[in-house]
């Protein structure tokens, strides 16, 4: 008789606590859309994934070299395509670098694509921001 009021006891206690938790869940409202601070922050995070300053994004090189070279390739290369480009200094060089891929596959594609003008294209490793 007493396991029989143990278990009854735990039973009840465990319904009490689901009641509970529902009523508490209930009572507090998450409106997100009040806070301005979450709002800035989301503003934020969509005008930078504009810009594709957030994350680590994959890029192919095209050249390295002095800054005359990487003027002619990056012109032949925005002749032939349409992925966004730039020449990045780190010294004492220049780099000729396009695309922002998000993963690894998309970049590997665009690869394939941008090897047959630039045989010497590669993926470098993404740097950690």
């Amino acid at each position: 008789m007493r396991k029989l009021n143990i278990n009854k006891l735990f039973f009840s206690c465990v319904l009490s606590g689901f009641t509970f938790m529902n009523l508490m869940a209930q009572e507090v409202p998450a409106n997100l859309s009040d806070n301005e601070k979450i709002l800035k922050l989301l503003e934020l995070k969509s005008e930078m994934s504009k810009h594709n300053e957030l994350g680590d994004r994959y890029k192919i090189q095209l050249f390295y070299g002095n800054n005359g070279e990487a003027n002619e390739v990056i012109k032949d290369y925005r002749s032939k395509f349409d992925y966004p480009s730039l020449i990045a200094y780190e010294a004492p060089n220049y780099k000729v670098w396009v695309g922002s891929f998000r993963n690894r596959l998309e970049a590997d594609r665009a690869l394939l694509i941008i090897k047959q003008s630039f045989p010497s294209a590669f993926i470098p490793k993404p740097r950690l921001r």
